[in-house]
């Protein structure tokens, strides 16, 4: 590559993060997706676990049922 190849590059890369600076709120929504998809990843943990529990309980309450039968 080039050394002018390079230096257009960085010269470009340069010139968008001044603009990105600029625009301090066009960072916003990354941090919003990432924010967003920890509290997914929370609500599906809870309802692995309830569920978990749930189905416990409702094996456990099964088995009383057909045991008080005998």
């Amino acid at each position: 590559m080039n050394l002018t190849v390079v230096a257009q590059l960085v010269q470009l890369l340069a010139s968008r993060l001044a603009a990105l600076r600029a625009e301090p709120d066009r960072g916003d929504v990354a941090e919003k997706i990432v924010i967003v998809g920890i509290f997914v990843a929370l609500a599906v943990a809870v309802g692995a676990i309830i569920t978990s529990a749930v189905s416990g309980d409702a094996t456990a309450v099964a088995k009383t049922i057909s045991g008080a039968n005998h």
